[in-house]
């Protein structure tokens, strides 16, 4: 199993407006193909206008057919639902459990 953490920062002043759009809009395409939702967070402290998301993939494999998928998806790609124009920075990252790490995702 594999957790991949996507981070997303947003323009001052943008998360309000972003979310409730994201959550109606976007993610019930997100949860379709990606699946295996950990969590998803917004920032408290620290660096602000921040989206964390986390999803479990079986494998690389796993996680490549299911990206694919997504982008491949009209719905996901349709510019007039795009949220990019709010966004400052994208980072992806892949965590990978020790060995004493639950693995029930």
């Amino acid at each position: 199993m594999i957790v991949e953490m996507r981070t997303y920062t947003l323009l001052p002043g943008k998360l309000r407006e972003w979310l409730p759009f994201f959550e109606k809009e976007r993610f019930p395409i997100q949860k379709k193909h990606l699946g295996n939702l950990v969590g998803y967070y917004v920032t408290d402290t620290g660096e602000l206008n921040q989206i964390v998301q986390l999803w479990a993939y079986e494998s690389y494999a796993d996680r490549e057919a299911r990206r694919t998928a997504l982008w491949a998806d009209p719905e996901w790609t349709d510019p007039s639902k795009s949220t990019i124009n709010v966004m400052q920075k994208q980072e992806s990252q892949i965590l990978l459990p020790t060995r004493f790490s639950p693995s029930h995702f």
